[in-house]
C-alpha cells in the first residue's frame, strides 16, 4: 500500500541533506564536545559550527541559542526558568497554547504563581487586550507563533510592540513557542521583540531529539537541570553533536525555502480543502480562512459532522492516509481538544476535529491520493451509520 503522510505538524520526514550531514558527523565523532583533547575539540567544533549556522538562519547571535531535546523541553525551560526564581510571579498565556506550555503553567500555578489564561475568538485568535491587561505585574507572557492544531498565527509582533509601548523597560518578558512557525511563515525574533523562543528540528526535516531555545542576550534563565557546564551552564548534559549538525542543515534549508514552501503549501491546502468540501458540503474549516494572513499555509483543520475524529483518523490510517485529530502529544487522550473548546465548540464537536498538514515532501500526487482515500472513507462511514 502506498501511504500518504499528511501529519507534518506532528513530524516531517528527515531531509536527505540533513540525513547525510548527520551520518557524516556520526562517522567523524570520536570525542565528547566538553573534552579538551583533539577528538573533543573536533566534536566541539561541530556543535559550534551548527550553532552559528542556526543563529544566522534565525537572525540572532550564536550565544543566544541553547540546544535542548526538543520543543517541549525548550518551552518548559522558558517557563520554569523565568518564573521559579521569582516566587509569586505571574504568567499570562492564551487558552490554546500547546500542552508543553499549558501543563508547566498548571504546575507553576500549584506552586503559587498566578496564571491568566486569555480567551480566543472563534478562529483561535488570542484576544490581545486580555493578554495585555493580564500583563500588569506579570513576569512572563507566552504566546505561540502558530497553533499546532488549527494553524492560527499568534499576535506575537503586536503583543511585543504593545508591551514595549505600555511598560517600556519594565515590561514583562515575552516567550514565543515558534515550533510550528519555523520554515512555514517568517520568524522575526528581533522584530517581534521576544526574549525567549522555542524551536524543534524534526518539524522541519531534522533529526528527532534536537530543540533550540533562543534566549536574548542578557536574559536571566535558571537551568532546569544541574550537573554540568554545557550550553554555558544553561543545559547540562553532553550535546548530541551529530544530531545537532543535522538539525542545523534542516533549519537552514527550511528557512531558505520558507517563501517558496508557503506558496506551494497554500496552493495544495486550498486544493485539498476544495475537494473535501465537495465530498462533505457540511464540513467546517477550523481557524481563519485558508487565504488569511494569520493562518499557517500548510494546515487544513476541519470539523466533520457525525464522525469522531479519532475514529476517522483510524479509518484513514487503515486506508493509507496518515492524519491526526490535533496535537500528537495528546492524540491518545479521551478528552476533547482544549483548543477547539477554547474556540467555542462544545465537547462533542471538539472530538470531531481532523487535521491534515502538508510538509516539504508533499506532492500533487499525495493530495490526489489523499482525496481518493478521504472519499472512500467518508462513503464507508455514511454506509455504516
Amino acid at each position: 500500500m502506498q501511504r500518504v503522510h499528511l501529519d507534518h505538524n506532528a513530524t516531517t520526514p528527515l531531509r536527505p541533506e540533513a540525513r547525510a550531514a548527520w551520518l557524516a558527523a556520526l562517522d567523524r565523532l570520536e570525542g565528547n564536545p566538553s573534552s579538551v583533547h583533539a577528538a573533543g575539540r573536533a566534536a566541539r567544533a561541530m556543535v559550534d559550527d551548527a550553532r552559528e549556522r542556526i543563529a544566522a538562519a534565525l537572525g540572532v547571535h550564536e550565544e543566544e541559542l541553547i540546544f535542548t531535546s526538543g520543543g517541549t523541553e525548550a518551552n518548559n525551560h522558558a517557563l520554569f526558568g523565568v518564573l521559579r526564581p521569582r516566587p509569586g510571579a505571574s504568567l499570562v498565556i492564551p487558552a490554546t497554547e500547546h500542552a508543553s506550555v499549558l501543563e508547566p503553567a498548571e504546575r507553576l500555578q500549584r506552586e503559587g504563581h498566578p496564571v491568566l489564561r486569555a480567551p480566543v475568538d472563534g478562529a483561535g485568535r488570542p484576544e490581545v487586550d486580555a493578554l495585555l491587561e493580564g500583563a500588569e505585574g506579570a513576569a512572563l507572557l507566552s504566546v505561540s507563533a502558530a497553533n499546532n492544531e488549527v494553524g492560527t498565527l499568534g499576535p506575537v509582533a503586536e503583543v511585543g510592540a504593545r508591551l514595549a509601548e505600555r511598560f517600556g523597560q519594565r515590561r514583562p518578558l515575552l516567550h514565543c513557542d515558534a515550533v510550528q512557525a519555523l520554515g512555514r511563515v517568517p520568524v522575526l525574533l528581533r522584530e517581534w521583540g521576544v526574549d525567549l523562543a522555542s524551536f524543534s528540528a524534526h518539524k522541519v526535516g531534522g533529526p528527532l531529539g534536537v530543540g533550540v531555545l533562543f534566549r536574548r542576550v542578557g536574559g536571566a534563565l535558571e537551568p532546569l537541570m544541574w550537573g554540568g557546564g554545557q550550553e554555558g551552564g544553561a543545559r547540562p548534559g553532553t550535546e548530541n553533536a551529530p544530531a545537532i549538525v543535522g538539525a542545523a542543515v534542516a533549519i537552514e534549508a527550511a528557512e531558505a525555502e520558507q517563501a517558496h514552501f508557503a506558496k506551494r503549501a497554500r496552493a495544495l491546502a486550498t486544493r485539498l480543502w476544495g475537494e473535501v468540501r465537495t465530498l462533505l458540503p457540511n464540513a467546517r474549516l477550523l481557524g481563519p480562512p485558508l487565504d488569511a494572513g494569520d493562518r499557517l499555509p500548510n494546515t487544513v483543520a476541519l470539523l466533520v459532522n457525525d464522525i469522531d475524529g479519532r475514529v476517522l483518523a483510524t479509518r484513514l490510517d487503515l486506508e493509507g492516509l496518515e492524519a491526526s485529530t490535533g496535537s500528537a502529544c495528546a492524540s491518545g487522550s479521551l478528552e476533547p481538544s482544549h483548543v477547539l473548546r477554547a474556540m467555542g465548540l462544545d465537547a462533542e464537536q471538539a472530538r470531531r476535529g481532523l487535521r491534515l498538514s502538508i510538509g516539504w515532501p508533499t506532492t500533487d500526487r499525495d493530495i490526489h491520493s489523499a482525496v481518493e482515500i478521504l472519499s472512500r472513507t467518508f462513503l464507508s462511514a455514511r454506509k455504516s451509520r
